[in-house]
């Protein structure tokens, strides 16, 4: 009998699409014998639109269909915060481990049953499975500060050390850390199962199979250990058989959160390209802030444009899933009361010039309420004026943002948690709301003026920082 493990990971927005999550709980159940062991490699609850309004519960369809012998966390997977991941280890039926995370000193959510490492039996071969996150797993999610993160390599280690005191024949690490390369040089195991990196890979470093098995649930990766050497095989999934009932429960779980019902008509497309998304004024980024700005009441509404997601046009029919895939997050959208002085230098900020270096510098944000003319050529706010007014920097405004903005420091820095007046619920609420009750109708009206701005320095490819 040969061992042969199935692994998965990086399935995310996959389950705004439950056809591709059934065909691939199918191409699992397809390949799946006795001698086989099944592997989930992180960002397995999300992220996506489906994702965010069930905080992750979606991945629990895949995970009863699937029931994998062993999960790690994703930086994902912390996205709608610990408690949230926790109630979904807590309800899936397969073991999650993570022998790199600790929270308040202590092995991180051993009270839901995580642990570091497993053992698993397949045609009675003994599997150990130790699973490891990234270590900079907190520093790329916030929402997963709570816990720390250490070096995976130390932690295998000691856990390879423990699973071969325990006699078993075969090692596995499951790694959500993208590059594995120093980890499979610096540990004595027969696999590492990579995650967190989307391209499909399969290579031997020092003697160890590497490989990942591409993300958005696109492939499933087979390794057989038939043979002098493991061996690596990526099978596509959209031709694999459909697991209907699978598909059939996420589009429940769409339907049962009001995603599938239609909101609003578009008699002109609302184009959600890159362009639109992050160069300054558009339809679609007049949509998002006017409706955040309607939802609070506040004079001003900001939003940076780096968190709009590009996606079809909002064409005909639009759903409340189509409007929520624009702003696919679980933020909080906030008042927030501030002098003039700190509003002027919001909309300065728009400009997004505390951003990362290599942001481009024609990326520019939204707003509502407020007319801006920015000079590109010497990188000053020449004017700005609410409801047709120069702003008094002795004056009180109502601001309208999400809390990832005011928790943030590095977009705009002049709102701080202190200026919180009140909390609207989710962000994306306000937006189908807004459309529900007022129409799909956005329009230029010039607030974001950019008389200095070389058209020729926007390109119409797409760029990193354009996700």
């Amino acid at each position: 009998m040969a061992l042969r493990v199935l692994h998965y990971a990086d399935v995310e927005a996959a389950y705004d699409a439950p056809e591709r999550v059934g065909r691939l709980a199918g191409l699992v159940d397809e390949l799946r014998d006795a001698e086989t062991v099944v592997c989930g490699g992180g960002d397995d609850t999300g992220p996506g639109v489906l994702s965010v309004v069930t905080d992750g519960r979606q991945s629990l369809e895949f995970f009863w269909a699937v029931d994998p012998d062993a999960e790690t966390f994703g930086n994902h997977d912390f996205d709608h915060g610990v408690d949230a991941l926790l109630s979904v280890v807590a309800d899936a039926p397969q073991p999650w481990l993570c022998a790199n995370a600790t929270r308040d000193g202590e092995p991180f959510g051993a009270e839901a049953g995580v642990e570091p490492w497993t053992i698993t039996e397949a045609g009675g071969i003994r599997v150990g499975i130790v699973g490891v996150a990234h270590p900079e797993t907190a520093a790329i999610n916030p929402n997963a500060a709570p816990v720390a993160f250490t070096d995976p390599i130390p932690a295998v280690r000691e856990a390879a050390d423990a699973l071969r005191a325990r006699d078993v024949d075969r090692t596995l690490v499951v790694s959500h850390c993208g590059d594995d390369a120093d980890l499979a040089r610096a540990v004595d195991v027969d696999l590492v199962l990579g995650g967190h990196d989307h391209e499909r890979w399969a290579d031997r470093i020092d003697g160890t199979l590497v490989c990942r098995p591409g993300g958005t649930g696109r492939s499933l990766l087979e390794v057989s250990f038939e043979g002098a050497r493991p061996t690596a095989t990526h099978h596509a999934v959209d031709d694999a058989p459909l697991d209907a009932d699978v598909a059939d429960a996420i589009c429940d779980r769409m339907d049962a959160a009001g995603l599938s019902d239609v909101v609003g008509t578009a008699t002109e497309p609302v184009v959600c390209d890159m362009r639109a998304c992050k160069r300054g004024e558009s339809r679609i980024g007049n949509l998002i802030t006017d409706a955040y700005r309607w939802r609070t009441g506040a004079d001003v509404a900001v939003n940076s444009g780096g968190g709009f997601r590009r996606r079809a046009s909002l064409a005909g029919d639009v759903t409340a899933f189509d409007l929520v895939s624009v702003t696919p997050y679980a933020a909080d959208l906030v008042r927030l009361q501030v002098d003039g002085g700190a509003l002027t230098a919001t909309l300065r900020a728009l400009a997004l010039e505390s951003a990362p270096a290599d942001l481009p510098a024609w990326h520019f944000g939204h707003v509502s309420g407020a007319r801006v003319v920015w000079d590109d050529a010497t990188g000053e706010l020449r004017e700005a004026r609410v409801d047709g007014e120069r702003i008094d920097p002795a004056s009180s405004y109502a601001v309208a943002t999400t809390e990832f903005f005011v928790a943030s420091d590095r977009l705009f820095p002049a709102l701080g948690p202190g200026d919180v007046v009140d909390r609207w619920g989710r962000q994306y609420e306000a937006v189908v709301e807004y459309v529900r009750e007022t129409g799909l109708d956005p329009e230029l009206d010039g607030r974001i003026h950019r008389p200095t701005l070389d058209e020729d320095a926007v390109p119409e490819r797409d760029w990193p920082h354009s996700p």
